[in-house]
């Protein structure tokens, strides 16, 4: 194959490579792509349940084990499903060499368990591809400066590849999961929503970040920084799945990419606080010592402007930790009173078209008004417009904001 030849990077997720049959399928498609004459490097994440079970062998042995050894283990999940689909791919007759992330060089931090990737050396697997080779990488991993086996988090196997595709300057990177694209909103809760043919990454990037499962943010993150195009592919369902790129002069046409929704937000509120300098991080500086992160913030100041009524929301998690530190805080400051509501939920419209279309946050709100549902809180950016509603709202708010948009048809 000429050196010249298409590079693609392919990953496959856990559900993916779930079993011996995947595994075979996964070799078959990714045969197809080498023999159609492109040089292929395929990135894998620990078959399905793996790396939850090494975490619980961890447990069983020691509550809180040592980052260090946690990542020596959690390591040997993909090493296992490099070796098996190289297996398989050589059974097919299609040349095949297998690498750990220590092996081709993904050099990290020594953040143990979340580490960044700072950089790969790529000689290794250049090498191999122009001899013909399919290169499978190990994803999820890489090593320190010291040499120790580092770990990404979960979801790292799609940084991995992203970061695989930068460094070896790939012609597309392509995502296989177990969805067949990046749809208007998710089809659980609106059965009539469209999948995209493409989005952009800020538009991606706001999904992701906003509650949409499809790809890990730092993934996204890392595409855009490199400019490396990103594909989401079904690896059951045949199709072109979602691109992923720059955005288009006539973006301007597609006003609402979709709609994301967070299940797990948790609002609080501290009414009747001094309106005075430094009064919110008064509130907020315990909130960030304690690791907890803050969503939305909204302050109205009262009507004998002296006092004033601070409300932010957090990840449901972190709401017990929050009150306790709020209520502390509310002591300190002379605050009336503190308030908690746990059953919120965030709906998001994103699109880059909003930059060019006035309006939007309007007919949103109109939207919502019909259907009788209350808005909370309100957060925009230049391309998102959010806003916070009672739980029980979420799937009649999604299916309203749907419809208004008319999402539901091509654009």
């Amino acid at each position: 194959m000429p050196p010249t030849a298409p590079l693609i990077v392919q990953k496959y997720g856990g559900t993916s490579v779930g079993s011996i049959e995947r595994i075979q399928a996964v070799a078959e498609r990714v045969k197809r792509t080498h023999d159609a004459g492109n040089h292929v490097v395929v990135v894998v994440s620990a078959m399905s349940g793996e790396t939850d079970r090494l975490l619980a062998l961890a447990r069983a042995i020691q509550p809180r084990p040592s980052p260090r050894e946690l990542d020596v283990l959690l390591a040997t999940g993909e090493q296992v499903t490099i070796a098996l689909l190289a297996m398989a791919l050589e059974s097919l007759g299609c040349p095949a060499r297998s690498y750990t992330g220590g092996q081709v060089q993904v050099r990290t931090d020594s953040a143990h368990n979340k580490a960044r990737i700072r950089d790969i050396d790529g000689a290794r697997v250049r090498a191999d591809l122009d001899a013909g080779r399919v290169v499978v990488v190990a994803g999820f991993q890489g090593i320190d400066e010291h040499g120790n086996i580092t770990t990404l988090g979960r979801g790292g196997s799609d940084t991995s590849a992203v970061a695989m595709a930068a460094a070896l300057a790939a012609n597309e990177c392509q995502i296989y999961t177990d969805v067949d694209g990046v749809y208007t909103t998710d089809p659980r809760i609106e059965p009539r929503a469209r999948k995209l043919d493409r989005i952009t990454f800020e538009e991606m990037l706001e999904m992701a970040s906003l509650g949409s499962k499809v790809l890990q943010i730092r993934a996204v993150e890392f595409a855009g920084k490199y400019q490396v195009p990103l594909r989401v592919l079904s690896s059951f369902v045949e199709g072109a799945g979602t691109l992923i790129s720059f955005e288009e002069e006539n973006v301007e046409d597609a006003k609402i990419a979709g709609i994301a929704f967070a299940k797990d937000e948790a609002k609080l509120t501290i009414l009747r606080v001094p309106d005075q300098p430094g009064i919110a991080h008064k509130i907020l500086g315990p909130i960030a010592a304690a690791n907890v992160e803050v969503d939305m913030i909204v302050q109205n100041i009262a009507a004998d402007e002296k006092t004033t009524d601070f409300t932010f929301t957090v990840h449901r998690n972190d709401f017990a930790k929050a009150m306790e530190i709020l209520r502390e805080t509310a002591g300190s400051l002379g605050a009336q009173e503190v308030l908690g509501d746990e059953q919120i939920v965030k709906l998001s419209l994103v699109g880059v078209g909003m930059r060019s279309h006035a309006g939007i946050a309007s007919r949103m709100f109109e939207a919502l008004a019909k259907e009788g549902i209350n808005i909370r809180m309100i957060s925009t950016s230049e391309i998102k417009i959010s806003v916070v509603v009672d739980e029980r709202y979420l799937e009649l708010g999604v299916r309203a904001l749907h419809a208004a948009f008319g999402l539901e048809t091509a654009a």
